[in-house]
């Protein structure tokens, strides 16, 4: 438009073709303070807006008449049911003036595509329209039920009540049970977060530590009797059988791995983090969101989302602008920064050292490691060479081999390639964009471990293991680089 206003502070408008669409525009821009002038051929319609104190006026919209008697408006919505007038009616305002920003109503995207080529700035669909607002208030029923549902679940709580996390919680998977705990709490129930494997990620600990969320190991609980009520949130893997108890709550945005019947669920694959689904409750509950878990929220659709670069939804955006004045963002740069420890920068540093690029699929060999969680870091941290879109990093502890990868090339689904690579012989979890598994290292070599075949060991994995992965991600056999 090269009037050089924005559409908000505009005040002359035009509707053209006054049906029942027309009219309803028309009402709220009047409502709204904006000058509106109605054309319409309909005399006895034009007889009865005036009646109602309307700018209205008899004209054919397909006739240069019309576009003549609109010439001096900002904004022309032509909103006629009749699309071959409308057309008509875009030629005839373009022919005069090219500035007016101009809104038209189409009937389907053939149409539509019609209209936009003839000079339309927007064109609206009314059946899309419809669609989309009947979606919406679907979405918003259907929450508003599974809320109710949720509270009358938890309100059966006798005793306390278990939000079970990733065996090894990720930011999305602690924050989305920070929030169960919080609504929890609001209903005034009691409850613990559980975990059964080991918070390891330097940047996990800091983000459980800065925000002061209690976790609690599974092996440490003394009596396991108190929790009558099981939620999981966010758990990629099931630990009911682990934890010998029946879960009656699952909310996740990935599809369960292992058959539940619990009395809630609410599963969610088109959003793309745990939190986003949480966020959604609580507003749902109307509660008043505590900076921690607001913080905690807002990092995990961060951390899931790869800060809106991955995946990203419409509803993600909404959640984290809701949060958004709510978080402390000192404490989420804190969380994003934390230290290395030296174990991470030596398994880093053999990371690199090792590491076999083909194509822009990378695979290294990160030895005999300690802390099982660096691999993971080595993986995230490769993902940022030139030119690589897939890392997997492995390494050896206790008996067996652990693998890391990271993918952002929509055309694989790491969590695939690994399952399809080893989950015959191993234990593999994840998705689209990250994965790991864990492999008994006796597969690969029926050596006995000791002091004296550990190189050999470490020879014949890297060997097997590369060829292996490889493979599952299409790799030719051809010879690798450092990336050098």
């Amino acid at each position: 438009m090269s009037t050089g206003v924005t559409i908000s502070s505009i005040s002359d408008y035009a509707i053209l073709g006054c049906g029942s669409v027309g009219y309803a525009v028309a009402e709220e821009l009047v409502e709204q303070g904006k000058d509106v002038l109605i054309i319409d051929r309909d005399e006895s319609r034009v007889e009865s807006l005036r009646d109602q104190d309307l700018d209205a006026r008899t004209a054919d919209i397909v006739e240069a008449e019309a576009a003549d008697l609109v010439a001096d408006r900002d904004v022309v919505l032509i909103l006629a049911s009749d699309v071959e007038a409308n057309k008509h009616a875009v030629e005839n305002i373009r022919e005069l003036n090219d500035g007016q920003f101009v809104v038209v109503r189409a009937s389907d995207p053939v149409s539509g595509d019609e209209l936009e080529a003839l000079g339309a700035d927007i064109v609206i669909n009314p059946s899309s329209v419809i669609a989309e607002s009947a979606l919406r208030a679907l979405e918003s029923g259907e929450l508003e039920y599974n809320a109710g549902k949720l509270a009358a679940l938890l309100e059966q709580t006798g005793t306390r009540l278990a939000i079970v996390t990733q065996d090894s919680p990720d930011p999305d998977s602690i924050a989305s049970a920070a929030a169960l705990q919080a609504i929890a709490d609001h209903l005034g129930i009691e409850s613990d977060i559980i975990y059964l494997g080991d918070v390891g990620h330097q940047e996990n600990r800091a983000f459980v530590n800065l925000l002061g969320i209690d976790l609690v190991q599974w092996d440490e609980v003394g009596d396991r009797s108190i929790y009558d009520t099981v939620a999981l949130v966010d758990h990629a893997t099931s630990a009911e059988s682990e934890m010998d108890l029946p879960v009656d709550i699952v909310i996740d945005h990935h599809e369960p791995e292992r058959e539940y019947e619990p009395e809630f669920v609410d599963i969610r694959p088109n959003m793309s983090s745990t939190s986003t689904i949480m966020t959604k409750y609580i507003q749902e509950f109307d509660m008043n969101v505590s900076e921690e878990v607001a913080t905690a929220l807002l990092y995990g659709i961060r951390a899931e989302t790869l800060d809106f670069k991955r995946d990203t939804t419409p509803a993600d955006l909404t959640a984290a602008a809701y949060l958004y004045p709510f978080a402390n963002h000192d404490t989420l740069e804190q969380v994003e920064s934390p230290s290395m420890s030296p174990e991470t920068l030596d398994v880093l540093a053999e990371a690199i050292a090792n590491r076999d690029v083909q194509g822009s699929h990378l695979v290294s060999n990160a030895g005999f490691v300690r802390d099982r969680e660096a691999l993971t870091q080595a993986a995230s941290h490769l993902l940022n060479l030139e030119g690589v879109t897939t890392t997997a990093v492995f390494g050896i502890a206790d008996e067996t081999i652990f693998l890391a990868g990271r993918s952002k090339d929509i055309r694989i689904n790491i969590g695939k390639v690994l399952d399809d690579a080893y989950g015959e012989i191993g234990e593999t979890a994840g998705h689209s964009t990250q994965a790991s598994a864990e492999i008994p290292l006796g597969i690969f070599t029926g050596i006995e471990i000791s002091e004296d075949t550990r190189d050999t060991l470490l020879e014949l994995t890297e060997e097997a293991v590369k060829r292996t992965l490889f493979d599952a991600m299409g790799v030719e056999g051809s010879e690798g680089s450092n990336g050098s």
